[in-house]
């Protein structure tokens, strides 16, 4: 603080940011993201152009896992309690009451607490996940602990 007082310096908090974007549903690249995920399965297929015969990446759009069916992609999760935050790297499963090895259809990826919106929010990786906006899932975090 000392070093920037000549430019008005003031401090800020990075969870600060990460809270605002994950209320906006903005992206993570590298934690909301892996390396099979495209702007497609975050939603964001309108920064792909449409007018461009060639551009990088463009090979890569072509192959057969990208359109593959069960590709996982970005979603926002509300859990039931509002007070619940999700533990970071959850997983959600199909069958809650299956024990281990349990498949799972996705992981959540940004968890916080939204202080404007006075509940937890979530955003997470889900197999089909555009198809399931609506419906319910059960999430297992790392101790085991179910919740929906």
């Amino acid at each position: 603080m000392e070093a920037g007082s000549e430019y008005d310096i003031v401090p800020f908090g990075t969870e600060a940011l990460h809270v605002l974007r994950a209320e906006r549903g903005f992206v993570a690249v590298g934690q909301d993201t892996d390396g099979t995920v495209t702007p497609m399965d975050l939603g964001m297929g309108w920064i792909v152009s449409k007018k461009k015969s060639d551009f990088i990446g463009k090979r890569g759009f072509s192959a057969p896992e990208v359109a593959r069916e069960g590709c996982k992609q970005l979603v926002g999760l509300l859990t039931e309690k509002p007070n619940y935050v999700i533990p970071f790297g959850s997983h959600l499963v199909e069958n809650a009451t299956q024990k281990p090895p349990v498949k799972t259809v996705g992981w959540v990826c940004s968890t916080y607490w939204s202080e404007t919106l006075g509940r937890s929010i979530a955003l997470a990786l889900v197999e089909n996940g555009r198809a399931r906006i609506g419906q319910s899932s059960t999430v297992r975090n790392i101790n085991g602990d179910v919740e929906r």
